[in-house]
């Protein structure tokens, strides 16, 4: 099939099935348990545990307002740094989001700003020839966008729900929404020492929506599954991730880990 047969052929497919795929109605996430201060830390990891980066989150409450702030230092100097300002009066509502990509380890480097009260969208990178483009859009943002906050929205969620959706924009680099479909497919033993535990599994789809999602995996443009483990119990906790953290980007693993003391020798002890 040459390159016009298969242009000609997805705008078809496009005008044939738009008329088929109305927005989806959204819904927010009920408060179960509130978020409060934290300073977690992370590491970054290829799916073949090789480290790239460190990382801190921190988690500073106000009121009935959340904001989280993570960053990840990379081996390569690239820094990925995300800033989420959530409520969680009744129910979970993002408020603004604001994620910068730099460095080496980004096909583009990007900055994406949202504003979810005036529906803002502002996005920076820069292009293939190193030119700094600024795109500036104004959308209306559904109350369960989950930008930054899915984690915290999957301790919330009903256990025994089959099927979860969320709100998320992306910049590719224009700026649009998309569904997150989630969905439990099990659980996976871990230790801490020599206590085992159990996460459960999330599934975490892309669906792109309306005729471009039909379409999206026949040239190549799905996007692949991420994983997402939350431990469940009367303090639900976020242990693992693995997702792609830009556009075409390479699966990445997100772990919780814990401080590395330098060892002492039986000289250097305190003497009694």
């Amino acid at each position: 099939m040459t390159k016009h047969m298969q242009s000609r052929w997805i705008a078809i497919l496009l005008a044939a099935f738009a008329f088929l795929y109305p927005p989806v109605s959204s819904a927010q996430v009920a408060v179960k348990h509130r978020e409060g201060a934290i300073h977690g830390f992370l590491v970054l990891r290829t799916l073949n545990d090789e480290t790239i980066a460190e990382g801190d989150l921190t988690q500073i409450p106000s009121g009935d307002r959340i904001t989280t702030h993570l960053i990840f230092h990379f081996k390569d100097g690239s820094t990925q740094e995300e800033t989420s300002v959530f409520s969680q009066r009744g129910s979970f509502r993002l408020l603004s989001n604001h994620l910068s990509q730099k460095g080496p380890a980004f096909k583009r480097p990007t900055d994406v700003s949202i504003n979810c009260s005036t529906g803002q969208v502002t996005v920076r990178y820069t292009d293939e020839s190193g030119n700094e483009k600024v795109i500036t859009d104004r959308l209306k943002l559904p109350p369960d966008l989950a930008n930054g906050i899915v984690p915290t929205m999957l301790k919330n969620i009903p256990a025994d729900a089959s099927k979860t959706t969320f709100s998320m924009l992306v910049a590719t680099p224009k700026p649009r929404l998309v569904k997150l479909v989630i969905s439990p497919e099990g659980e996976d033993t871990f230790s801490i020492a020599d206590s085992a535990r159990k996460a459960v599994r999330y599934d975490v789809k892309v669906d792109i929506g309306g005729a471009a999602g039909l379409v999206a995996p026949l040239v190549g443009k799905q996007p692949p599954d991420s994983h997402i483990w939350i431990l469940e119990g009367e303090v639900p906790a976020f242990v693992k991730s693995e997702s792609p953290q830009n556009e075409d980007g390479p699966i990445w693993r997100i772990e919780l880990t814990s401080p590395v003391w330098p060892q002492k020798h039986a000289e250097d002890s305190p003497k009694k």
